[in-house]
């Protein structure tokens, strides 16, 4: 039962953490350097930056925070409690720390300035995107889509900021616009290296006549699972085990290691999977 509550303590402060980072970092990508420079991001950042540029009134972070209460009233009737109050955590944390952040970062070149915007933003969404929640806006409406009408999450941001960018031509520069899209594929770029390098596993299929020994070991010195899969070979018909096994990158040459210190005329086959998800990896995500 202790075990229990620590677990679900370091959990909880977890994604509490990677909320937080990313979202304070996604707003000093914002506040620092878009809006000085008068770009719009995709998602619904961009479109309350647009909304703030055209009507002003209200500052970026307050628009942030009307858009999304329609959301959220939305999300709290089609998505789990969990993802509901991360994400509003996450929306709070962007709206307060676009409002607060008081320093631009002095970049002169609106193209250095969009690529500096789009590595801030797409980190910051790379961090948060870890955690079982949110910072509210688009992604709750790309979820929902897809837990209900199985659309892509993928295929609604883009036709999602295909429209803002549309509509950011009637009121905003050509070439605003232009360096706006810059940043956003920028964005994208790096919010997906952020998602790959920290999920990133490495599949292992290991071919060996020595297999019963070569597991053993790597349950005991890597703390890993194995399965054994039995295949036959097709040049001299004697059965086989096969190995698969799943470690991360930093263990994958101590694996290398134990299998041919074992057996050095092994075939080891390595794959990259971006998506593990079981005991000692990644957990389900539920929305």
């Amino acid at each position: 039962m202790k075990s229990k509550k620590i677990a679900l303590f370091y959990s909880i402060g977890r994604n509490l953490i990677l909320i937080t980072v990313g979202g304070v970092i996604l707003s000093i990508g914002i506040k620092s350097i878009a809006i000085p420079h008068g770009f719009i991001s995709g998602g619904f950042s961009g479109l309350s930056l647009l909304i703030y540029y055209v009507f002003g009134g209200l500052s970026p972070g307050i628009w942030y925070l009307v858009l999304n209460i329609p959301l959220f009233v939305a999300g709290w009737l089609l998505l789990s409690r969990r993802f509901f109050f991360y994400s509003l955590f996450g929306m709070v944390v962007v709206t307060v720390a676009i409002d607060l952040i008081p320093f631009v970062i002095p970049i002169k070149d609106r193209l250095l300035a969009a690529l500096a915007g789009g590595t801030l933003i797409g980190a910051g969404a790379g961090i948060y995107l870890h955690s079982f929640g949110s910072v509210g806006g688009s992604d709750i409406i790309a979820i929902v889509l897809n837990q209900k009408f199985n659309i892509r999450i993928g295929q609604f941001f883009f036709y999602f900021n295909l429209v803002l960018f549309s509509l950011s031509f009637g009121f905003l520069k050509l070439d605003v616009v232009l360096y706006s899209l810059i940043l956003a594929f920028v964005v994208s770029q790096v919010a997906d290296y952020f998602l790959s390098t920290f999920n990133q596993r490495k599949l292992v299929i290991v071919i060996s006549d020595q297999s019963d020994a070569i597991a053993r070991k790597i349950i005991d010195k890597l703390q890993r699972g194995v399965t054994f899969l039995y295949g036959r070979g097709a040049y001299t018909g004697m059965s086989k085990k096969v190995l698969l096994t799943v470690v991360n990158n930093y263990q994958l040459k101590r694996l290398e290691e134990a299998v041919f210190s074992i057996d050095s005329a092994a075939f080891f086959i390595t794959e990259s999977t971006f998506n593990v998800i079981g005991k000692g990896f990644s957990r389900r995500k539920v929305y």
